[in-house]
């Protein structure tokens, strides 16, 4: 009962009521319509005359005069004016005078002499008087009988005690009665049982992260039955209901509301709000009152928000801020902060205190701060040592360390191990991981299932995967009738596209790939261009096919620069191209010194011809 000792909120709590007359109703012996309530408004002469008037009928024997004059008084504090007062009401019948006769007592400590009188009161049809014995016997562990005294009350309507059995009820798990009795007040206008039942209609939907730590991250749709709660429950002053829908209507892309909800709600003291809104700024680009609203969350204990602030000041390179933020989110009791921390020390090359805040973080249960230090690790030489952590956080549900450890595995030669877990991360939608899955079904010579984990890969964005799938479909391909070039034929298929995805993402051999389909389809200038761009980036293939194609358009000279820079990355053919290239133009020497190096190049057909040019230019040479 511990509301009883502050005035204000014991009228708050129903059980503080003032009296209309022995047969008074339900609701007019309620706190909304009581007296008291109405004598709110009076200024202290007006009180002191109904105060006064109230004594001359009390002492004249009136009742209803005694009653109203001890609840004056008990609401004014002093009990032993009220308590004769009080008593002698009661002992006259007075059902609201026995129900504060038992506030009284219970704020001079008689709780049991207390619930004496609530239950004259209560049996004698007081509903604020059965709230308070059924709080009663709750709190005395008695819970039959506060079911049963409680539930007089919500059945009189009383809000306060509708609020209370749906409370009791949902403590023992009877979730629809407690839903219905939460409404009950709810309806009535109970703001704690707005929110309430707001959050069990929430909880029914799936609950997903919000990107930024908060716990308030729910699945998108949230029932217009919830939302309508917390709005009514955040109108009324509720915080951590203005709160929810701040995050409701930021998810819905609704900002300037949200903005205004977390305001109210930050400004009532609810530092998971403020750390809302200073996301919330810092999206809308406004990073110094996006500083002010974390530091006042972080000042209040919000570790997310302190991380935030470390987050602000690493970027600005004011690293000791950042730290001690960091530090702050710690001591918050914010996993993230000693990760966070961790990768700040590992950027600035102190390595030993990253492994340090890593293993802090790691053994807290971060996930993340497991497969880093697991990886620092690795890269120190201690694959022994990286490993149960690559696990522990790959089966917490790190993606990353789930592709790691099929790293792991594949270096020691353990493919179908590594291949287990490259699945696992593939499966989550891991790009390099679905890479690496379809090469083995490749391998396997399970095309189907090679194809549909190489669109994943080639799909979020990997190079290789497009590259991979453009060579699967390329294979199916028909034969293409050969056109001359400069004359367009036919339509990009969807290989040709792959390939270019690939070739556009800087992957060279799909760049030649490119250029070798845009040639075939007599799109010179295409080719050209995709050759270049291959051979600039060293491909010794693109350097050769670019070459082939200058020398067919008459640019030999041209063609024999990028024949020359193929030959020197070790290009058989284009060597071979040189030594006939000198030999037609008469310098037997350079042609044979060509032929030479297409002979050591390959391949086998490649170093036949360079070996007859040779042996024919030396015969020459020495003729």
């Amino acid at each position: 009962m511990d509301v009883m000792g502050d005035k204000a909120t014991l009228f708050e709590t129903g059980r503080f009521v003032q009296p209309s007359g022995v047969e008074a109703t339900p609701d007019e012996t309620s706190e909304e319509a009581s007296d008291i309530g109405r004598d709110e408004s009076r200024d202290e002469t007006g009180e002191a005359v109904e105060e006064a008037r109230r004594r001359l009928a009390a002492e004249a024997g009136d009742v209803e005069a005694m009653s109203v004059l001890g609840a004056l008084l008990l609401r004014r504090g002093d009990l032993d004016g009220a308590e004769p007062h009080l008593r002698a009401a009661t002992t006259a019948g007075d059902r609201a005078a026995a129900n504060n006769l038992g506030v009284l007592l219970h704020q001079r400590g008689y709780p049991d002499e207390a619930a004496g009188w609530w239950r004259v009161a209560a049996v004698a049809g007081s509903a604020p008087a059965a709230h308070a014995l059924g709080r009663h016997h709750r709190e005395r562990g008695d819970e039959p009988a506060a079911e049963y005294w409680l539930r007089q009350a919500a059945e009189q309507g009383h809000v306060l005690g509708a609020y209370a059995l749906a409370d009791l009820l949902e403590h023992r798990g009877d979730h629809p009665g407690a839903e219905r009795w939460m409404r009950a007040a709810a309806e009535r206008g109970h703001r704690e049982a707005a929110y309430r039942l707001a959050r069990a209609l929430d909880r029914r939907e799936p609950h997903v992260p919000d990107g930024r730590g908060n716990a308030i991250g729910k699945g998108a749709a949230v029932p217009a039955e919830a939302e309508q709660w917390y709005r009514q429950a955040a109108a009324r002053g509720h915080r951590r209901a203005a709160l929810h829908l701040g995050a409701i209507l930021e998810r819905r892309g609704e900002l300037k509301e949200a903005g205004r909800w977390y305001l109210t709600s930050a400004k009532d003291g609810e530092p998971r709000a403020a750390c809302a809104l200073g996301f919330l700024l810092r999206d809308a680009g406004d990073t110094e009152n996006a500083a002010v609203w974390w530091l006042r969350a972080a000042q209040d204990g919000d570790g997310n928000a302190a991380n935030a602030l470390g987050a602000l000041y690493a970027e600005r390179n004011q690293t000791q801020t950042a730290e001690r933020w960091y530090r702050a989110a710690m001591d918050a009791g914010d996993d993230n902060g000693a990760y966070n921390l961790a990768l700040l020390c590992a950027e600035q090359g102190r390595t030993a205190q990253a492994e340090q805040w890593y293993r802090r973080a790691a053994y807290a249960g971060h996930r993340e701060a497991a497969n880093a230090l697991a990886v620092l690790l690795l890269q120190g030489g201690d694959a022994a040592g990286a490993e149960p952590w690559f696990s522990k956080a790959a089966e917490a549900g790190s993606v990353d360390a789930a592709f790691n450890l099929g790293i792991l595995f594949a270096g020691r030669g353990e493919d179908a191990v590594a291949l287990r877990w490259y699945e696992r991360a593939a499966a989550a939608g891991h790009t390099e991981a679905a890479l690496q899955v379809g090469i083995a079904r490749l391998r396997e010579g399970d095309e189907q299932a090679a194809e549909v984990h190489l669109r994943c890969a080639a799909g979020g964005g990997s190079a290789e995967a497009a590259y991979r799938l453009a060579s699967v479909l390329d294979a199916r391909r028909p034969p293409q009738p050969a056109h001359e070039l400069g004359e367009t034929v036919h339509e990009k298929t969807e290989c040709e596209e792959w390939y270019e995805r690939a070739a556009t993402q800087g992957h060279r051999r799909a760049q030649v790939r490119v250029g070798m389909l845009a040639a075939a389809r007599g799109d010179v200038v295409q080719a050209a261009r995709w050759y270049r761009t291959a051979a600039e980036a060293g491909s010794r293939n693109g350097a050769f096919n670019l070459g082939l194609l200058l020398a067919r358009e008459g640019s030999e000279p041209e063609a024999a620069v990028w024949w020359t820079r193929a030959a020197d990355a070790g290009h058989g053919r284009a060597a071979l191209r040189l030594a006939l290239v000198y030999a037609r133009r008469g310098e037997l020497a350079e042609g044979q010194r060509w032929a030479d190096r297409a002979v050591s190049l390959g391949p086998a057909e490649v170093a036949e011809r360079a070996a007859r040019l040779r042996d024919a230019l030396r015969e020459e040479l020495s003729a």
